[in-house]
This record gives C-alpha cells, structure tokens and sequence, in this order.
C-alpha cells in the first residue's frame, strides 16, 4: 500500500488502469473531458504492475481497475465516478484537487 501512497502523492488526478480496459478507457476520457490531465499508471506495461494491482484489491478497490484517486484520495472505480458525474459531483472534486481551475455546471 505504501506503493500506491507513493504514486498519488502530491498529484490531484492518479488512474491506475489497464491498457486493455474497455472502463478504465471511458473513465481516462470522462476526466480527460472536464479538461483534467490525470496521471494515468497502466498497470499491465508495469514491471511492478502486479503489486500494485494486489495494494489496490487491499484498499478495498473491486475489481482493481480502474481505480481513481482524486486529491491524493481513493475515490473508486467506474460505478463511483459515474455516480459522482451524474450528481454534478466529478467537476467540483476536480476542481478542489486542483485538477482543474474552473468548471461550469452543464
């Protein structure tokens, strides 16, 4: 876990994914939409890949990927950050992480 701590340190958007993710590409292109530039960790072009897919199964994230940590926070995977765009959430969360500067409610 202390892996993973390090990687989202001081980054207001980390998406562990896997290149072969057909979810974790549509949460890489609805966070890249608000116009955030989220690192993004492809776990499976990793040589430390695996480890870091067993910390984040530790922390709690079902399945792995993706798995979105937004101001140095795990806020979890697909269903959640659906959830938090369709209740106008993702935008302000964004823009509290310093992700991005300004965001306009549609």
């Amino acid at each position: 876990m202390e892996m993973v701590t390090t990687l989202v340190n001081e980054r207001p958007v980390v998406i562990f994914s896997k290149s072969s993710c057909c979810m974790s590409f549509t949460i890489k292109t609805l966070i890249c939409s608000f116009g955030a530039n989220p690192t993004v960790y492809e776990l499976d072009q990793m040589s430390n890949g695996q480890h870091i897919e067993r910390a984040l199964l530790q922390l709690g994230c079902q399945p792995s990927v993706p798995a979105v940590f937004i101001g140095q926070k795990l806020v979890g995977g697909a269903n959640q950050i659906m959830s938090l765009n369709l209740q106008n959430e993702l935008g302000p969360q964004l823009v509290r992480a310093g992700a991005i500067w300004i965001w306009k409610k549609k």
